[in-house]
Formats: structure tokens, sequence, C-alpha cells
């Protein structure tokens, strides 16, 4: 069973509504429906949650240490909880999904993001699962021939409308999320990749 779930963003107030933040706003969301609070844990580098789920604890964590560096806390989190890597959810943003959209993986690879970059190397295997939130890719944007910096991209605040599409993935993965939990990963695939 997953044991801990984890939200990749970046600290602090001024990037609390970049693009780049949509693992957090999915763990936040996470931890309001099932009653629990973020708390900051220097051990773990970051903040964490512990909530109850079939009478087995499970984890949420945000990390603390900037985007680049989420595996140190993850890290310290699994190995101070025995927590293997396939006991791990990992809730990212997605530049090669659109917003909206919503997948839900076993492994693979990193797709160049760095969050997912480090936390493979703290882990020494890329065998955890990942949840990934849709946010699109600036070259959608680039339609009048502009190239647009996709690390500036991801550091700023999403359109109104994709802000709403973005909140429907998250709800989309929190609703799927029980099939998940009990163990059924392929019935939550099946249920999340057949929303949009």
């Amino acid at each position: 069973m997953t044991k801990l779930i984890v939200g990749l963003g970046n600290p602090g107030s001024e990037h609390e509504h970049d693009r780049h933040n949509a693992g957090f706003w999915f763990v936040d969301a996470l931890a309001k429906q099932l009653g629990t609070h973020f708390e900051t844990e220097k051990r773990f580098q970051g903040k964490a949650a512990k909530a109850r789920w079939e009478s087995e604890d499970l984890w949420l964590l945000k990390p603390d240490t900037y985007m680049n560096l989420s595996g140190q806390a993850v890290g310290a989190l699994c190995r101070f909880h025995k927590i293997s890597p396939e006991d791990l959810l990992v809730v990212q943003d997605e530049l090669d999904l659109k917003p909206g959209s919503a997948r839900l993986k076993l492994g693979g690879g990193t797709g160049g993001h760095n969050g997912l970059k480090d936390i493979q190397a703290h882990l020494g295997t890329p065998n955890y699962w990942r949840l990934r939130l849709g946010i699109g890719h600036p070259r959608d944007l680039a339609g009048d021939g502009r190239a647009i910096d996709v690390a500036d991209y991801v550091l700023r605040k999403p359109l109104l409308a994709e802000q709403k599409l973005i909140e429907t993935s998250i709800q989309n993965g929190l609703d799927c999320l029980p099939l998940f939990l009990k163990g059924d990963p392929q019935a939550a695939m099946l249920n999340l990749h057949s929303k949009d």
C-alpha cells in the first residue's frame, strides 16, 4: 500500500501560485479532504502531515528544499519510516500534458523534470509511482514564433482558464486515489485516464 504521497513544488509565498507548484496544490487539497494539516519537520526538510487510510499510516510531504533538491526530503522521510519506492506516489507538474489532463504511472524516465531526477538519485531507482498533472508546454503558446523559456513558464501563474483546468485534473486525481490506495492502480488509471 502507498505509505507516502509527495507533492512537488517550491516553498515560499512568491512561488505559491506557480505552475511548478501543482504537486503542492494536490497534497494541500488531499490534506484538507483527510482532515489533517502540514507541520514543518526539520528532519525531513519539509512540511509533513500524517493521516490514517484503511487503518494504515499515510504520510503527505511538501519538500522545503526547492524543486531541484526534492530527493533530499523524500529520501529522509523514506529512510526514517522505512518506506520502499514502490510505496511512494510523487505528484508533479507535467509540461507534456495539457492543462486538465492527469496521468498515473509507475517508473519511467524523468522527462527532464529536475525534481524527479533528484528523487531518483536519492532512491537509487525510478520505480516509484507518479501522478502527472498537465500544465501545458510554452511551445503551445508560442504560435507567433516567439520562444518562451520553459523555466520562466513553470515559475509563472497559469492563466485563469488554465488554472480551472488544472484544478479539474487535481479533483480527478483525488477521485481516483481511493482505488489506487486500495491496491488497484490499474482501475485507478482507467478511471483517471478516461476523464479527458
